[in-house]
């Protein structure tokens, strides 16, 4: 066992958080920012990269894995939590939208899981957290994900969210899926994932599903979410006011009643 060896319980149902419970001198790697509570005596250090041993030579592969999570669009810089006290401790993390948290041990995964690019929370410390480029052009340009996606190395515990309820499939040899492109959370490293486009002008100019779907093939496991958080940020953004008085549907009453009451 090369990552620390963590416990820990889920909590809540939509707006889930993980409680994990670290040992003295045990460690957990986590997302700027994904922090909820924490009890005393653990310490929390801001690091390059994700402080897993295989970002090793000295300052420059530390850096070097920190650049690399600027391509997933993620910060330079992860957050340690650990364990200096004497007696068993804990510290939750919260997910960032409405959905659920996936607790992945990566040793039952042949050691690799891998990812839409915003999914990683939280993980025992040694779990490497990199990219992984797709390598046909196909999948790169239309996949929804472009051509990098993040990879979950290690033999620990780590934690992905996702928007929505998750529902987890094993496909067997030669079985395929066809999902939305968006809603693909996790995969493991045997699934062949493809782009095909829809078929049918009508269907792909009218069907309101966009041109392309993503097609997996097993045999592996994967992980899909029923709410891609592209999909809510852009249904909040549609009834969003866009005047700056507000929404007219709302307002037209609230002001009316304003106007009632002698207001101006």
């Amino acid at each position: 066992m090369n990552n620390h060896e963590i416990d820990y319980k889920l909590y809540g149902d939509d707006m889930q958080f993980v409680e994990v419970e670290l040992d003295p001198q045990e460690t957990v790697v986590a997302e700027a920012g994904s922090l909820m509570m924490m009890d005393d005596s653990i310490v929390m250090e801001t690091i390059f990269g994700d402080g897993s041993s295989n970002s090793g030579g000295g300052f420059m592969g530390k850096l070097m894995g920190a650049g690399k999570r600027l391509l997933t669009g993620e910060s330079l810089f992860m957050t340690t939590f650990t364990n200096n006290g004497t007696g068993k401790k804990h510290v939750s993390f919260a997910a960032p939208y409405p959905g659920k948290i996936i607790p992945l041990d990566l040793s039952e995964y042949n050691g690799k899981i891998i990812c839409q690019k915003d999914a990683f929370l939280a993980a025992a410390k040694g779990v490497s957290v990199g990219i992984e480029l797709q390598r046909k052009l196909g999948t790169g340009f239309f996949g929804g994900e472009g051509f990098i996606m993040q990879k979950l190395e290690g033999d620990g515990m780590a934690f992905v969210h996702a928007g929505g309820t998750i529902i987890e499939k094993t496909l067997s040899a030669g079985e395929t899926l066809r999902v939305d492109t968006g809603c693909l959370v996790a995969m493991t490293q045997d699934v062949d994932y493809n782009i095909e486009m829809v078929k049918g002008v009508k269907t792909a100019l009218f069907g309101g599903e966009g041109l392309f779907f993503a097609t997996l093939r097993g045999p592996g496991k994967v992980w899909i979410q029923s709410l891609p958080f592209s999909r809510l940020a852009s249904r909040v953004f549609a009834a969003a006011p866009q005047t700056p008085g507000g929404s007219q549907d709302e307002g037209s009453i609230a002001g009316g009643l304003f106007n009632m009451l002698g207001g101006k």
